[in-house]
């Protein structure tokens, strides 16, 4: 093959056009490179934030509400061997001797510890989810626990408490039935909520007693000190909830049948004194005195005069003294009497005045 050398330099030199034209075509060519080379570096970033949340959403446990743990638990049957039980996430059963015991809990929720005596542990979170625990206390004996926030819980007879082991997430719930002071540490980000019957209560820092056994025909939130934001709870979606604001001195009462809601100020010391075993009322019907002492001793009393039932008194009872003791003080004050039927069983009657 031959080749012709051309040494003509004028067929090498390009007019001002044609450069114009390959400058532009050149220019081009290198935005299109760039817009490629942008897309492809946001494909690869939003797939690698797809791929993340795809991630995120099969690895991450879903958390379990508290209501949806209460209400399909196995564990929440009633506490009957006369024992105060703490029972674990893991589904541990532990025996808590004594009238009036106290369970501590350390930051983590991972310690747990007995009267200062006996430590159990425990994993804290299953998954990345919360675990809760659950304190029965039955009727005859009292607890304090502190939870993994520092914030501190009294216990009455015949209550249970469900509660994470360590808090996660926005807010701090805890599930009460029975009757229960409470004292939460303050943290303005992360409320302190408590679900009980018919109610949700919302306090970021503050002294407060709720009563809601579920045979009582009410349930009473009484504040000591702080603030307390009540949203009762209506099983009809369509009907709005009510909410209540109470300040210190004030007591909420839900009425669980005709759902009413009524609040009065109060002396709240009356609704904090069993705390210190001494029970204090003021015109109180002996009704509400006895249900107090049933639960308080564990025994059966049975009022066989219904006026005697209505009737009202004011005064201190000393809860450390004897179930007896403290039936004769009230005897002294009006005119029953009470028999002794068996070692937990007493019948109250109306005594009879002596003929003239």
């Amino acid at each position: 093959m031959n080749i012709k050398e051309n040494n003509n330099k004028e067929d090498f030199l390009l007019s001002s056009k044609e450069k114009k034209e390959l400058k532009g075509k050149i220019f081009q060519s290198i935005h299109s490179l760039e817009r490629k080379k942008k897309r492809l570096r946001f494909m690869a970033a939003a797939s690698a934030i797809i791929l993340l949340g795809i991630g995120m959403f099969y690895n991450q446990s879903p958390t379990e509400s508290i209501i949806d743990y209460v209400n399909t638990s196995a564990l929440l049957e009633e506490n009957k061997n006369g024992k105060v039980i703490l029972i674990t996430g893991e589904g541990k059963a532990v025996n808590v001797e004594g009238v009036d015991s106290k369970i501590t809990y350390s930051s983590t929720g991972d310690k747990v510890t007995i009267e200062e005596e006996q430590s159990i542990y425990q994993n804290a979170l299953k998954k990345n989810a919360v675990v809760y625990n659950t304190l029965m206390v039955p009727f005859g004996k009292k607890s304090k626990i502190e939870l993994s926030d520092g914030s501190k819980i009294w216990l009455n007879s015949g209550s249970r408490l469900v509660y994470p082991a360590v808090f996660k997430g926005g807010n701090r719930e805890v599930y009460l039935e029975g009757e229960a002071i409470f004292e939460v540490v303050s943290d303005k980000k992360r409320p302190f909520l408590v679900v009980s019957e018919g109610q949700k209560i919302e306090v970021l820092g503050t002294v407060f007693n709720v009563s809601t056994y579920k045979n009582d025909k009410e349930v009473k939130t009484t504040l000591k000190s702080g603030s307390v934001d009540i949203e009762y709870l209506s099983q009809n979606l369509k009907k709005p909830k009510n909410r209540l604001k109470i300040t210190p001195g004030t007591q909420a009462t839900y009425n669980k049948a005709d759902k009413r809601i009524v609040s009065e100020t109060v002396n709240v010391d009356h609704y904090f004194s069993w705390r210190n075993n001494e029970l204090v009322f003021k015109n109180d019907a002996l009704q509400f005195i006895i249900r107090k002492l049933t639960r308080h001793y564990n025994v059966d009393i049975e009022i066989n005069a219904p006026e005697l039932a209505e009737e009202t008194f004011s005064g201190n009872l000393d809860l450390k003294e004897d179930v007896e003791k403290v039936l004769r003080i009230i005897a002294r004050t009006t005119d029953m009497e009470y028999t002794k039927i068996s070692e937990n069983q007493y019948v109250i009657n109306k005594k009879e005045l002596p003929m003239k």
